[in-house]
């Protein structure tokens, strides 16, 4: 059964950081492209950002320059690295990883507020 664990949400001030972790219980890690969503009361989940299987990324507008996603093949762990946090980042934080064999996993999430 595949898990994936996020850690390291909580409650910061506006400009401060936060590492969240996203520990995957799942075959061929490598080759799945891995995500971070995240979903504020009343609104859809959107995408944060994304690295693929060999390392490219994207990122949503309102975060790029400052946020920076990574992954650790040997620990199965992808890592959201947010710098100079906003009110406005406030939301669950999901993890995602999209399998090669195009199925598609997510994490219970994590919750990240930032205090004005």
């Amino acid at each position: 059964q595949v898990q994936l664990v996020e850690s390291g949400g909580g409650l910061v001030q506006a400009g401060g950081s936060l590492r969240l972790s996203c520990a995957a219980s799942l075959r061929h890690f490598s080759f799945a492209h891995m995500g971070w969503y995240h979903q504020a009361p009343g609104k859809q989940r959107e995408l944060v950002a994304r690295i693929r299987s060999n390392g490219d990324t994207d990122y949503a507008g309102s975060v790029k320059g400052r946020f920076t996603i990574s992954r650790d093949n040997t620990k199965n762990t992808v890592y959201l690295q947010m710098n100079s946090l906003k009110p406005e980042d406030t939301a669950v934080y999901y993890c995602n990883a999209y399998t090669w064999a195009s199925t598609d996993y997510w994490g219970q999430g994590t919750q990240v507020t930032v205090s004005s």
